[in-house]
């Protein structure tokens, strides 16, 4: 399945603006500013997919080599993720 905007992968995960901004503890008014975006903090993106109860995986792909999973990029220890 290809998404190709955060507003069509809230809708596939079948939640409303105003779930997800609930779960996030943000105004949905955040919620539409963030799919919005062109550009965004990876934790941002990463809180946005967490708070629909997904993963998010950060991938490399180069030429003649297999895949690279790079982990702990984006993780914040803050609880303020969504700005």
């Amino acid at each position: 399945m290809e998404l190709t905007t955060l507003k069509d992968l809230r809708k596939a995960a079948e939640q409303t603006q105003e779930d997800l901004a609930s779960t996030l503890g943000v105004g949905q008014d955040t919620i539409s500013r963030l799919e919005k975006r062109s550009d965004m903090l990876l934790s941002t993106l990463r809180h946005y997919v967490e708070g629909m109860g997904g993963k998010l995986e950060l991938v490399a792909q180069f030429p003649n080599r297999p895949p690279v999973v790079i982990d702990h990029l984006g993780i914040e220890n803050s609880s303020n993720h969504c700005r």
